[in-house]
């Protein structure tokens, strides 16, 4: 999923989306199949794998001369788990793209589950140079609290806020405050969901 910067209307970023294609069903979106990798203890490998299958397509881009950033999802049991630096360390290695082209997206409430142990593997990706991002931002249990000792760069506003912002006032004014927020804080913005001139606008 291509990221714009709204200003010069170019590609500036990736989002690396996964999907099942499932034999009978087709292609299969993640809410239908990552809670079950979770329960099954499969997440950390599913992630590893995208993880690994996102650089190397990017490694391939970069050596056609476009450098462009690339965001990877986390899951909430990504968190808990030490090793995930060092594999991320490892991955980025394998695959020679620099971390400072890799964002890595974590939800509000996926810190929220384990905020000792995030903050301190959030910490160390970010020592290493990756950048972070508040994935799906005002949709789950904010803590303006962790917000502030998050190292991160940047805030995503949810495309439920983005798809009626022409017709929702109130989803306008959570879109604003979040812009707001993120540029006081020093943060840049990304909206999801922008299929239109309009909410462009």
């Amino acid at each position: 999923e291509p990221q714009i910067d709204h200003r010069t209307q170019r590609i500036v970023g990736l989002e690396a989306l996964v999907r099942w294609k499932h034999p009978q069903r087709g292609f299969l979106a993640p809410d239908t199949f990552i809670p079950q990798a979770e329960e099954a203890g499969l997440i950390g490998p599913l992630t590893l794998w995208v993880l690994k299958s996102a650089l190397a397509r990017q490694a391939s881009l970069q050596q056609q001369g476009l450098l462009l950033n690339m965001a990877v999802n986390l899951s909430a049991r990504n968190l808990h788990d030490l090793e995930l630096p060092a594999s991320v360390r490892r991955l980025l290695k394998e695959s020679g793209v620099d971390p400072k082209y890799l964002t890595l997206e974590i939800t509000e409430s996926a810190v929220m589950s384990n905020p000792n142990d995030g903050l301190t593997i959030l910490s160390e990706l970010d020592r290493m140079g990756v950048k972070l991002a508040i994935d799906d931002f005002g949709t789950g249990y904010s803590s303006l609290a962790y917000l502030k000792r998050l190292p991160l760069e940047q805030l995503k506003i949810d495309q439920s806020f983005v798809r009626d912002i022409l017709t929702d006032p109130n989803d306008a004014a959570i879109a604003r405050t979040v812009v707001a927020l993120a540029q006081s804080l020093g943060l840049s913005v990304i909206a999801e969901g922008v299929e239109t001139q309009e909410q462009r606008d």
